[in-house]
């Protein structure tokens, strides 16, 4: 008779669900993040926008024409899909739940509306939206970006109003003001240290307020 005990399998991953408006700085911090953490594993989404200079296709994203992301959605090979500022950005399923299934947890950078179908499957996931520290910090980084016109970043300004009011159906609220210091917070949260952070504490009232009016 064999002695032999069977292999416990790895505990699964954790799956970390971060949003923000453009411009409050959330592909700085994820990137920022995994430098700190590489056992952490960033999803790459699929995407219909046109590359932006220095982006690597399978790095930042992977570009697809629009009548193959429409394929891919109706195929439902996606975990979550939305379309923005008229382009598609979808992140597909099978990788994401593979690595979880593994052992790794995974980092999901994605809107509001990407967050929340996320949420309704895989509830058990950690939702985190990150803040601009004021409405004026948000549209300085956006024309800092010098990659679109006046009319397009306006566009921006007023479509991140409609994307901060979601801050509540997140888990944790980061304000990115301080940049190490918004680094440290996500770190924390990764680390389940973050109840500090929670969406629901109050002294995030007077911000939500000032970026909301």
């Amino acid at each position: 008779m064999s002695n032999s005990r069977p292999e416990k399998s790895a505990p699964r991953g954790r799956l970390f669900v971060i949003a923000a408006p453009s411009g409050a700085g959330k592909t700085s911090l994820v990137k920022a993040l995994l430098a700190r953490r590489p056992d952490l594993c960033l999803s790459v989404s699929h995407t219909t926008r046109t590359p932006r200079p220095n982006e690597l296709e399978g790095r930042e994203y992977y570009f697809v024409p629009v009548d193959k992301f429409q394929e891919f959605a109706r195929q439902h090979q996606f975990l979550e899909y939305a379309k923005v500022f008229d382009n598609y950005y979808g992140t597909s399923a099978l990788p994401v739940k593979a690595n979880l299934d593994h052992g790794r947890s995974v980092i999901l950078e994605i809107d509001w509306q990407g967050a929340r179908q996320v949420r309704a499957s895989l509830p058990e996931c950690a939702s985190v939206f990150i803040l601009p520290p004021s409405r004026d910090a948000l549209e300085q980084r956006l024309r800092a970006r010098r990659t679109e016109s006046d009319a397009a970043i306006e566009r921006r300004l007023r479509d991140a109003v409609g994307d901060m009011s979601h801050w509540k159906e997140f888990d944790y609220v980061i304000v990115n003001g301080d940049f190490e210091r918004a680094l440290e917070d996500l770190t924390r949260i990764v680390d389940s240290r973050g109840e500090a952070l929670r969406a629901d504490r109050p002294t995030l009232q007077p911000l939500i307020a000032e970026l909301l009016a």
